[in-house]
């Protein structure tokens, strides 16, 4: 049985892996480290709580002798690093936190992998580490790391760290590096969500700037099961790019929310714009297409589909989720924009 120690798998991507492993791979355990955070929740494991092949511990991956502890206690096979701060906004208000967390947290996972002889070391990086692209153009693996925020210099930073360790020990890691992601247990901070969530109160839609930032959209699923794919079948050192071949403005994606909804476009509001906001990211992802065989399992309309249906058959998390310190931090960002 293949033991996982997944960090972060009560955030949204995390627990999204943590679902689907369990569900598909019965010959696999996860030990679920999570410290909790505002984007970290219980809720999002519903139903997998108790499953016998799941434990989840609350903690903080810059502890190591607490990775040490549950590493020793699980003969514990690899680690998966979902854990991190990810949103972009935050990341210009905090840096330091980003920092913390992003790099810090994985220099201790790294060490404890290390001193561990772990079989294998995935660490979930993003496309952002890759920076901005021209009206043409998509990044490959091979594209230099050119990071424009907080948020992705520090998972930039992570990803030198996971290849240094790799070149100086020997550690055996891969590296992913997603397009956007979208769909269920979405901390509404992220635009999809919050463009949902909004529509359905007849609130005002804040796009920034133009609206006609582009980026590539991928299902959590169909990432979460790209990574089991790297997990199992990549020979270590080799990093891919993980993305869902769906080019969108932001102003094309807000528009297909609020026709799906039957809303109305006069709720778009244009508000000031991101510092520093990349105009363009795209993923080039045929070498993990080629090499191991993956592939999307739906286009964006069909994604997109099964994100907006979840959301309204789950109005519960979702005003759990809004309210309290989401409401205090959407004013903070929104209201004077």
């Amino acid at each position: 049985m293949k033991k996982i120690l997944v960090t972060g798998g009560a955030g949204f991507i995390g627990s999204n892996f943590v679902r689907m492993a369990l569900s598909e791979h019965p010959d696999c355990f996860i030990v679920n480290l999570d410290k909790l955070t505002y984007a970290g929740n219980l809720e999002n494991l519903a139903g997998f709580e108790n499953h016998p092949n799941h434990k989840f511990v609350k903690g903080d991956i810059c502890d190591g002798p607490l990775i040490e502890k549950i590493i020793n206690e699980h003969k514990i096979d690899a680690i998966i690093n979902f854990a991190a701060e990810s949103h972009v906004d935050r990341s210009i208000s905090e840096p330091k936190v980003f920092i913390e967390t992003n790099v810090v947290g994985t220099l201790t996972l790294l060490e404890a992998a290390r001193d561990k002889k772990l079989e294998r070391f995935v660490q979930i990086s993003t496309d952002e580490v890759y920076g901005e692209l021209g009206p043409t153009g998509k990044f490959t693996e091979d594209t230099p790391l050119s990071p424009n925020s907080p948020y992705s210099a520090s998972k930039a930073a992570a990803d030198h760290l996971v290849k240094a360790f790799g070149h100086t020990w020997g550690l055996k890691y891969n590296i992913t590096r997603c397009s956007n992601n979208y769909g269920q247990y979405q901390f509404p901070e992220k635009m999809i969500p919050l463009m949902i969530n909004n529509a359905l109160k007849d609130k005002d839609l804040p796009v920034y700037g133009d609206g006609l930032q582009v980026r590539d959209w991928l299902f959590v699923y169909d990432h979460c099961t790209a990574i089991w794919m790297v997990l199992s079948e990549a020979p270590p050192g080799q990093i891919y790019n993980i993305g869902g071949c769906n080019e969108k403005t932001n102003l094309e994606v807000v528009s297909l929310i609020l026709d799906r909804l039957k809303k109305p476009k006069s709720l778009i509001k244009h508000v000031k714009d991101r510092p520093g906001h990349d105009r363009r990211y795209a993923i080039e992802a045929k070498k993990i297409m080629t090499n191991l065989k993956w592939e999307p399992s739906v286009n964006f309309e069909e994604g997109i589909n099964k994100t907006i249906d979840w959301f309204l058959q789950n109005n519960k998390w979702l005003t759990n989720i809004v309210s309290g310190d989401y409401q205090k931090y959407y004013d903070a960002m929104y209201s004077n924009r």
